[in-house]
């Protein structure tokens, strides 16, 4: 009787939920149609996320916890570029560090709306690097008096776990093609590899001199000034007004006066001014053009949001997206939006079938977000541009495989694995063994044949020879500018610069504003209540109940036995 009684008040409670949530997206829909109403001069106060991601949820938990992404913040300054009511912008930047594609991508669209002629400042709440970066593309900088500016230059740090599955007993077995794809590094060395310290040195450099350059042309410094300086640091506030680094110390609610309106302006914030259309700003729309996000790594199956909110791509779920945006009539080209450090090699190559098919029949570009390597990059080969941000992570063109050995860890906590097999290699990917000779043999094969397969699919897509592209492959990862000045991508800059070429490739003015359509296309209002209820609902139990630390040995154990014996086209993982 009591479980009875429980049974009914869950459901009782799940159906109240569907209700009251489709009463709430009713009425959100309701007062965002209305658009926000907006004072003339007033001022767009525009605070940045922690972190910034590429599609918002298509679920329930999204319309009510909004996720801000990249393009939001960036078609943001691009209204209020246009807004007549909006007398200028200030920018708080996050101070939390990331990886830096996002990050110069919303630095593009700051100097975009700096050619409006209205003013643009940014208050630094900490003076972290990145957020002072970001910060330099604006008119002004401003310190909170009692933070200091941690300018001290760029740091990577590689993560190597060996020593770590030694003591417990776990052996990574594995074989790779191409002495750069140090992914497996993390479970096979102690410390770097000649070839791992090299790249790594190369992309840390790299992304070192794009922090110069960016400063020394913000604060109009000569870079080898901004060298000296960065080497001085880090600064107390009065010492960053002396090198010029910043022009005042101030609090928040002083920012205003330093922005020298004639009047006292409105205030309205971000979240607020995202409701305005473009059409309410006399913006007429144009072509319909695709945008198909490729986000979190590559496997088979459909798209999925794991517990921790993080996205993979199904290639199947892509496959029928592309199909649709295909055969769409009205569509006239296609976007791939990238931020993947790859994953399956086999999902990939399907979809880079899918991509290569509908290329043939419109034009597709490629933009590249923080991550398009590997596998991310596989998927972009077969486009008529790609455009990545000089500090994107790409390339990585190569594949690795293999097996963790568990016998020693098991042994350590009194598990026995008795096995029967039937076949001569059934037991190929046993966890209790190293491979044999003939099946590393075997193995090394399928990854030298899948290498091959990779480097063949960038010729043919890049124009360029096989030895050619095997002298940039080798699984190294570039970063967006190195990558541009070796032919691997054609264009810097962001998602704007991607539809840009699309527009030259459909023949239209580059001043035409075009209509993004989203494939898969967003579910309807019954199909997110039901799809919540029935997949991320169950994943915000699990938050709730289970501990951080157990959810991620979940999700890494899930992906363990969902690769195993696959080829992977996956990016080394690299710690900013």
């Amino acid at each position: 009787m009591a479980f009875s009684r429980a049974v009914r008040f869950i459901f009782s409670f799940i159906g109240a939920a569907i209700v009251l949530s489709m009463m709430g997206v009713m009425l959100m829909l309701f007062l965002s149609g209305r658009g926000p109403s907006i004072a003339e001069n007033s001022i767009l106060w525009l605070r940045m996320p922690s972190s910034l991601g590429e599609q918002t949820p298509n679920d329930i938990f999204g319309l009510f916890e909004q996720r801000t992404t990249v393009r939001s913040v960036v078609d943001t300054l691009r209204k209020a570029k246009r807004d007549d009511r909006i007398s200028g912008v200030v920018i708080i930047p996050s101070t939390a560090s990331g990886m830096w594609g996002k990050v110069q991508e919303v630095r593009d669209a700051v100097i975009d709306f700096k050619t409006s002629g209205k003013p643009i400042v940014a208050y630094l709440e900490f003076g972290a690097g990145q957020a002072y970066y970001l910060a330099t593309a604006c008119d002004k900088i401003f310190l909170t008096p009692s933070s200091p500016l941690n300018l001290v230059g760029i740091a990577t740090y590689d993560l190597f776990v060996k020593g770590l599955l030694d003591l417990v007993g776990v052996e990574a077995d594995m074989v790779s093609a191409g002495e750069y794809k140090t992914a497996i590094n993390l479970y096979t060395e102690t410390t770097y590899t000649p070839e791992h310290r090299e790249m790594s040195e190369s992309l840390n450099r790299d992304m070192y001199d794009q922090l110069v350059d960016g400063i020394a042309e913000g604060r109009g410094l000569m870079p080898s000034r901004v060298r000296d300086v960065i080497d001085e640091g880090p600064f107390v506030g009065n010492a960053a007004v002396r090198y010029e680094l910043i022009d005042a110390l101030t609090y928040e609610d002083e920012v205003v006066q330093e922005l020298g309106l004639d009047e006292v302006p409105s205030i309205i914030d971000f979240e607020s001014y995202q409701a305005v259309t473009e059409e309410s700003l006399g913006v007429l729309p144009g072509p319909r053009v695709a945008l198909i996000h490729v986000e979190g790594t590559i496997g088979f199956g459909t798209n999925t949001v794991d517990l921790q909110g993080t996205r993979t791509t199904g290639s199947q779920t892509f496959v029928e997206a592309v199909r649709d945006a295909g055969a769409d009539t009205s569509i006239e080209a296609i976007v791939l939006r990238v931020d993947s450090p790859g994953g399956v090699a086999i999902a990939a190559d399907i979809m880079w079938r899918e991509l290569k098919l509908v290329s043939a029949k419109k034009p597709l570009v490629v933009s590249m977000s923080d991550l398009a390597a590997s596998g991310g990059y596989y998927i972009a080969a077969p486009a008529h541009a790609i455009v990545a941000q000089p500090g994107t992570l790409t390339g990585s063109i190569g594949v690795y495989g293999g097996k963790y050995v568990l016998d020693g860890a098991l042994e350590k906590v009194g598990v026995n694995v008795e096995e029967v097999t039937d076949g001569s290699q059934a037991g190929l990917y046993a966890p209790t063994a190293r491979f044999s000779t003939a099946a590393r043999s075997a193995l090394q094969a399928q990854m030298d044949e899948t290498y091959e397969r990779f480097l063949q699919v960038v010729a043919e897509g890049r124009g360029m020879t096989r030895d050619e592209v095997d002298g940039l492959a080798r699984g190294r990862v570039w970063t967006g500018q190195q990558a541009f000045e070796h032919g691997l991508v054609d264009a810097l800059g962001g998602l704007r610069s991607a539809l840009d070429l699309a527009k030259v490739e459909i023949g239209v003015d580059p001043e035409t504003e075009v209509v993004l359509v989203p494939y898969p296309a967003p579910s309807s209002l019954f199909d997110t209540v039901i799809g919540t209820l029935s997949t991320r609902s169950q994943n915000r139990v699990a938050e709730w109940l289970i501990p951080l630390s157990a959810r991620s040995l979940w999700s890494f154990q899930s992906f363990l036995q969902k690769t195993v014996g696959q080829p992977l086209a996956l990016m080394p993982v690299l710690v900013p």
